[in-house]
């Protein structure tokens, strides 16, 4: 099971990296954003160093601009991830426009994750690409009322693995057990829905009651 935390706010990175229970961190312009951050004014190699500080194993950014801008993107975010000593993965809109800037990517030698999936089909372009990942952005199915649970099965029999599904967009920690019940184990995370992984009342009032028990406490 391997989980990332989708966010570009170095504050949140600083507060649930050091748990352990990331891989990576994962990040677009849209989280730029809300991080007050300009997405074109990033410097990715302090960027990636930081996530590495922090225990990322990988760090995932996504293109921009026009498309013929995209693999000078990625060879300097494929590098700044090798000086920072962590993988970088190129993220990919999935539009017609965009793959067409993913040979050229691939011939740098680092891996690809197409990003905005929203159909089973989108699957098979990506696994005929040969890119490492795919994100399909569950929640925001759902919210649009398509049926996101069969898609995601559907998704996850088609590729066999490879490439590989990093659901995103997911709402609730009851969204990623109904996942992760039918196979899928790869995951963004906000960090509010990080937080709620974390704890349960249940298991915070045992715990409790153990201290309280330890010091001769009533429970």
């Amino acid at each position: 099971m391997d989980l990332y935390l989708d966010t570009a706010d170095r504050t949140a990175w600083a507060d649930l990296m050091p748990t352990g229970l990331f891989r990576g961190i994962t990040t677009n312009p849209l989280l730029a954003r809300r991080a007050g951050l300009d997405y074109p004014a990033i410097d990715w190699s302090e960027m990636a160093q930081q996530a590495r500080d922090l225990g990322a194993q990988e760090l995932h950014g996504q293109v921009y601009g026009p498309v013929d801008t995209y693999r000078d993107w990625a060879a300097r975010f494929y590098e700044a991830g090798a000086s920072a000593g962590l993988r970088t993965i190129v993220k990919i809109p999935m539009t017609p426009d965009a793959l067409r800037a993913v040979p050229s990517i691939k011939t740098l030698g680092g891996p690809i994750l197409l990003t905005a999936v929203y159909d089973p089909k989108q699957v098979i372009v990506a696994k005929a690409l040969g890119v490492e990942f795919v994100a399909p952005y569950f929640g925001r199915m759902d919210e649009a009322g398509l049926p996101a649970l069969q898609h995601l099965t559907d998704m996850h029999a088609i590729t066999g693995g490879t490439p590989r599904i990093l659901v995103a967009s997911l709402r609730s920690a009851d969204q990623m057990v109904r996942l992760a019940s039918r196979g899928l184990e790869c995951f963004t995370l906000s960090p509010e829905l990080a937080g709620s992984l974390l704890s349960d009342p249940m298991t915070d009032k045992a715990a409790a009651d153990f201290e309280a028990a330890a010091a001769h406490l009533p429970s």
